[in-house]
């Protein structure tokens, strides 16, 4: 994929679209492609956050360790990010992803990422955005399932 190209896939996504292509173009540059095959571990949850990953081709699988087991908690395609959380709260990685297709990303590696952030602080803003809309939808989950499970014990007694 030409650098080019890279940018452009870069400018796709709500997070980095606000940022000058210059920026965009030395953030493109010091990244990496990585291809995953179907089944093939992208990052697993509780290992160190090195990087982000841009989905530019195919979809993900994000799973999350649970007591009772793995639990399936989203799928992720074309132009999405994974990886960020555990880089930018400086915590073990969240989930799991596993490629479900034929995936090819672009790594981001901290620092990289982070000097972004630093000299766009536009980027920050929109991670807030973006991690404060995951965190409403989480919210919304969670309050389906405690009223779910609430019934439940309801009908139970």
């Amino acid at each position: 994929m030409s650098l080019q190209r890279d940018v452009e896939a870069l400018r796709a996504i709500p997070l980095f679209a606000k940022v000058e292509p210059a920026r965009l173009k030395l953030l493109a540059f010091t990244s990496e492609h990585l291809d995953f095959e179907p089944g093939e571990v992208v990052c697993r949850q509780g290992e160190p956050g090195d990087a982000a990953y841009i989905l530019l081709e195919g979809t993900a699988d994000v799973f999350v360790d649970t007591p009772k087991g793995r639990v399936k908690v989203a799928t992720l395609g074309k132009n999405e990010i994974v990886g960020e959380i555990a880089i930018l709260c400086d915590v073990p990685r969240t989930a799991t992803v596993v490629a479900a297709t034929r995936l090819h990303t672009l790594r981001i590696a901290k620092d990289g990422f982070f000097n972004l952030v630093a000299q766009f602080p536009q980027v920050g803003v929109e991670i807030m955005q973006e991690l404060a809309a995951r965190l409403h939808h989480t919210t919304q989950r969670l309050t389906e399932v405690s009223l779910r499970l609430a019934e439940l014990e309801t009908r139970g007694r």
